[in-house]
């Protein structure tokens, strides 16, 4: 039994066979799916995944990347659909300073107006941290008296900095990329972090883990990541799998499936 906190189940590259794989994910013990918005229109998608499919729920946002082209209306609408049923989180948002294909004040200036629509509405947040951990720490610091909570989304710093999110509320994600060969400082963090603080994500249809490395990525490959996690602990896969589901039912407040 898997769920997958975090993946883009609206995107085009599902377009053709997402029955397909969301089938597939079933059939791979997969039980609940987190799909995640990035802007409005792909909030909007997700939104209509939730009816669709009875497993899966939805965060909504605006992604770093997205920032130069979001206005008040927007956030306008963040908080109308946040009302809906089967919206668990605001996400994916935070800061990119990697990429930049938004300006970084305009990113900074989103991702804490997001962060106050979570406040105000009592949801935990999804959070993009890429190349600007220093500032991300400081903003959700800042925010920290209101009781903010949520999930460092397919973390990629190192275990220093995951304990810095841990001790301020904070789950951390692992994606597909902790199967790679080369990814010795994702491992050392997983190796290290509780076990009670760890969420499994794919990020479809991005960052397939081995052995489906440069594909697309797809909700039921997220067995690879638990299996290899397992691996590094020295612990069983079922204990994994229990556990990680344990942790993303409490950090979204959802009833653990049978």
């Amino acid at each position: 039994m898997l769920i997958d906190s975090h993946a883009h189940l609206d995107m085009k590259q599902f377009n053709s066979d997402r029955d397909q794989v969301i089938d597939r994910a079933l059939s791979a013990g997969v039980r609940r799916i987190i799909t995640v918005g990035i802007d409005i229109i792909s909030s909007r998608n997700a939104v209509k995944l939730t009816t669709h499919y009875p497993f899966v729920f939805a965060t909504i946002g605006i992604h770093p990347h997205n920032a130069d082209n979001a206005d008040k209306h927007d956030l306008e609408e963040i908080v109308l659909m946040a009302q809906q049923e089967k919206i668990i989180a605001i996400g994916e948002i935070g800061l990119d300073f990697f990429r930049n294909r938004s300006a970084r004040q305009n990113q900074i200036e989103v991702f804490t107006q997001q962060l106050a629509i979570a406040i105000s509405l009592d949801l935990p947040v999804v959070i993009h941290d890429r190349e600007a951990h220093t500032e991300t720490v400081s903003i959700l610091t800042s925010f920290k008296q209101n009781g903010l909570h949520g999930v460092i989304h397919c973390f990629s710093g190192d275990y220093k900095l995951a304990k810095t999110f841990i001790n301020m509320g904070y789950y951390i994600s692992m994606p597909g990329t902790v199967t790679y060969n080369n990814a010795s400082q994702t491992q050392d963090v997983v190796k290290k972090v509780p076990l009670n603080r760890l969420l499994l994500e794919t990020d479809a249809p991005f960052l397939a883990p081995t052995p489906y490395r440069g594909k697309r990525n797809e909700p039921s490959y997220i067995i690879h990541t638990a299996q290899k996690i397992a691996k590094l602990r020295s612990i069983s896969f079922e204990e994994v799998s229990y556990q990680t589901s344990k942790n993303v039912c409490q950090l979204f407040n959802l009833s653990f499936p049978e």
